[in-house]
Order: C-alpha cells, then sequence, then structure tokens
C-alpha cells in the first residue's frame, strides 16, 4: 500500500468542476469555518471536524497508510466545498476500504460530490487498486444515498446501532461497490 499511497497522494484527479487534494495544515481555518457553518445542515447525520484540534487530527490521519483523506475543491475558484476520505484500507486478500464523505451547506445540491465521486472512485479503483468500496449511511440521508445510487453503488445490508453520530447510535445502510461493478458502470 505504501507505494500505491503515495501515488495517489501524488497526484490526485482533476475534473471539469472539482478537484481532490489532500489537506494540510494551511487549510484548516477555511474548513473549519465551514465545518461551524454546516452543523445545522448535517443534523445528526454527520460529526463535523468543527475545531482546529480535530481539523489538526485529522490531517495527521491522512498521513496514515491506511487512510486517504482528500479535500474537494471547485475548479474555477479553488473554494473547498466537501471532502471524501477513504479510510481502513486494508490489503492482501481484501483490498477494501471503507468511505466517507461530506458536503458543505453552501454547496449542497449542486453536484460537486457527484463530480467528486467520480474521481474518488478512480483514485479507489484504477490507482489505489482496490476491488471494493463501502459506505455506510443514515437510511434518512436521502440526498447521500443518491448520491451513491448515481456512482453505482448496490445497497448490501442494513446495520442496527452502527456508529456513533451526535451521541447517538445509528442505523446505516451498507452500500457497496467493487472494481468489477465501476469499471461495467462506467463505461455504460
Amino acid at each position: 500500500m505504501a507505494e500505491k499511497g503515495r501515488v495517489a497522494r501524488r497526484r490526485l484527479p482533476r475534473g471539469p468542476r472539482v478537484y481532490l487534494r489532500v489537506p494540510t495544515p494551511r487549510d484548516r481555518a477555511e474548513f473549519v469555518a465551514l465545518s461551524l457553518a454546516s452543523v445545522s445542515f448535517y443534523r445528526g447525520l454527520a460529526s463535523p471536524l468543527s475545531t482546529a484540534r480535530a481539523f489538526g487530527a485529522y490531517v495527521e490521519r491522512c498521513r496514515r497508510p491506511d487512510y486517504l483523506g482528500m479535500l474537494v475543491c471547485r475548479r474555477e475558484d479553488d473554494q473547498i466545498v466537501g471532502s471524501v476520505n477513504l479510510s481502513q484500507i486494508v490489503r492482501g486478500t481484501f483490498q477494501s476500504a471503507y468511505m466517507g464523505y461530506q458536503v458543505f451547506e453552501p454547496f449542497a445540491r449542486k453536484r460537486y460530490m457527484t463530480d467528486a465521486m467520480t474521481l474518488v472512485l478512480r483514485v479507489a479503483f484504477a490507482r489505489l487498486g482496490l476491488h471494493r468500496v463501502e459506505a455506510n449511511i443514515q437510511p434518512t440521508n436521502a440526498a447521500s444515498i443518491a448520491l451513491v445510487k448515481r456512482a453505482g453503488f448496490v445497497k448490501e445490508g442494513y446495520s442496527p446501532r452502527y456508529l456513533k453520530i451526535g451521541g447517538r447510535w445509528r442505523d446505516h445502510e451498507r452500500w457497496a461497490i467493487t472494481a468489477e461493478r465501476w469499471a461495467a458502470f462506467k463505461s455504460s
């Protein structure tokens, strides 16, 4: 993973409207301000990184070989619009990762994350060589479910009280995509 991880971090892809890049300490003020402005928007669906300390821990986590954190930035002005993370990257016979993502409220419903998802899956499958990516989504998060459906994910199951968010254990649906499905989906 170390070599593939370095390659993926060095050359993250760019799309027509957005690009991906690794977060740096210089992003702290902008990221934290956007997180704080989006707290009510997330309404129990996510736990935003809303302190300098939490953001610092995120930047450190992004340096680990089993974690790839990426900022989604708008090409026209380099504005951070959200983030996507591939975590718990497991190699060997599993070749899998979990995906988490967020869009900041001012940029929601503008299809930036749809554009970003295309780029992230290219990183996951074409650059990192993963076989499977899983996203766990609360059943009430219709926008997030629609996003993964547009990207070709399929629902695999339901996990009661799966993740603790906002101080409560919350149910989640498990959505996943494999390299084979991604290849067929992107060419259709």
